[in-house]
């Protein structure tokens, strides 16, 4: 790390009465760690000295090779807003290292870079803005998260109706606080169900900004008395959480997506790219959809994607393409959930498109039609395939696609590939609410 920015950091970390600092990573599942250190150790940590047990982290080493450190992202330093101005607490994001001064293949942000390295080498640069939606619960008496919601509010719905109004301004004010430029924030469908949206930057920056996100939103809700869940759907018969995904890529400053004179003004590239995200979307599913949860948001009715077709307006198509156009073109893809670790999600995304345009591959024509309200035999004359039923189903996907288990490495793949296959069958042995209901009184 360049002497100045070490100094410029422990300069602003004096100036706001930093006491502590949080070192961040992101393990394969998306679970955010984190390493606290005191502001006598920061120097240390900004050269990189700061060791870890590499083996308590699910997915990254066994004991035999547990060691490893912590290398600091200078541009992540932030304050937390919500900590006290006496002893502030600090964060840096971190990527993980060996101790040879390698970057660890089990770390989902050296990952993403290593994907993001690939574009590069094309002349690309992909820039991303996430529609992160998540549910405020009620807690019990004991301070137990419950499913009861804060509210009987709709879409849009202003307070008193949204009672979340007051936690949701606050995580706003919060995330602005913290350098983030917040373009939109509202109740979503479900009742106690919420969306922030914040403006488009390039991928590392969005992953790094997803994982900020959720942090701020579980913590700004505790202080409400609330709890805030992005499990992708918790209430049975109402829509889940989603977390569609803006994306475009840019060369020498210009959107490569956007040809005036291209068919609804989309460059070949855009179409290259969407084609890739249509091939490749059954088995990049198992990332962007990670938990057995996840599959129960992919149904029809809910507004969540199940059939995997594209449009310019068609919220029922996996990919839609938005109305503006210039620097602003890009594609939304509507599958992944709040539930994906953002580096996995968005370097698969971003590998399926690539590949889509080194290949070439065309897109099938846009559907226009309500595709929930076809019958299997339209959508199958359509060319019209469905997103996978179920984990499993996703699982195996991924284990057929070269390119998208590529676009994770193979320690990351095996990792990942181990705990979610133990996931599916726990979850498979599992006896159910709703089998008890269904069957017991009937055999």
């Amino acid at each position: 790390m360049d002497e100045n920015r070490k100094l410029e950091i422990m300069e602003k970390a004096r100036e706001h009465g930093v006491r502590f600092i949080r070192l961040q990573f992101t393990d394969i599942l998306g679970i955010l760690k984190n390493v606290a250190i005191p502001i006598s150790q920061l120097e240390k940590a900004l050269n990189g000295e700061i060791m870890f047990d590499g083996s308590s982290i699910t997915g990254f080493a066994g004991i035999e090779e547990s060691d490893m450190y912590l290398v600091p992202d200078p541009d992540t330093f932030a304050v937390f807003p919500w900590r006290p101005a006496v002893g502030a607490v600090a964060r840096l994001i971190c990527d993980v290292y060996t101790p040879d001064g390698k970057p660890f293949a089990g770390c989902p942000r050296n990952n993403l870079k290593r994907v993001l390295k690939e574009a590069a080498d094309l002349g690309f640069i992909m820039n991303v803005g996430p529609e992160v939606e998540f549910f405020l619960f009620l807690l019990d008496g004991e301070g137990r998260p419950t499913t009861g919601t804060h509210d009987e509010a709709a879409y849009f719905d202003l307070g008193p109706t949204d009672r979340g109004e007051d936690a949701r301004r606050d995580m706003v004010m919060t995330l602005e606080d913290m350098g983030f430029e917040v373009e939109a924030s509202h109740h979503e469908v479900a009742p106690g169900q919420h969306e922030i949206d914040f403006k488009y930057d390039n991928a590392l920056k969005v992953a790094d900004a997803i994982m900020t996100f959720k942090l701020v939103v579980h913590s700004i809700a505790q202080r409400h008395g609330l709890h805030a869940s992005f499990m992708p759907k918790p209430l049975f018969g109402e829509n889940g959480s989603g977390m569609h995904t803006h994306q475009s890529l840019f060369r020498d400053g210009q959107n490569a997506f956007y040809d005036p004179q291209g068919p609804d003004q989309l460059s070949d590239i855009a179409r290259h790219y969407i084609a890739g995200i249509l091939h490749h979307a059954r088995a990049f599913s198992a990332i962007t959809n990670p938990t057995v949860n996840s599959y129960k948001r992919l149904v029809p009715g809910f507004e969540a994607p199940v059939y995997m077709a594209w449009s310019n307006a068609n919220r029922s198509c996996l990919i839609r393409i938005p109305a503006k156009r210039g620097l602003s073109t890009r594609i939304e893809v509507r599958n992944p959930d709040p539930s994906c670790n953002p580096y996995l999600g968005l370097a698969v995304m971003l590998k399926a498109g690539l590949d889509g345009i080194k290949k070439g591959l065309e897109p099938p024509a846009q559907v226009q039609r309500n595709i929930y309200h076809m019958t299997a035999e339209e959508r199958a004359a359509l060319g019209i395939g469905n997103l996978p039923a179920h984990l499993a189903e996703a699982l195996g996907e991924l284990e057929k696609d070269e390119v998208i288990r590529s676009a994770v490495g193979d320690h990351i793949y095996n990792a990942f590939m181990a705990v979610k296959q133990e996931e599916w069958v726990t979850y498979q042995r599992q006896v159910h609410p709703w089998e008890v209901d269904k069957y017991l009184a009937a055999f």
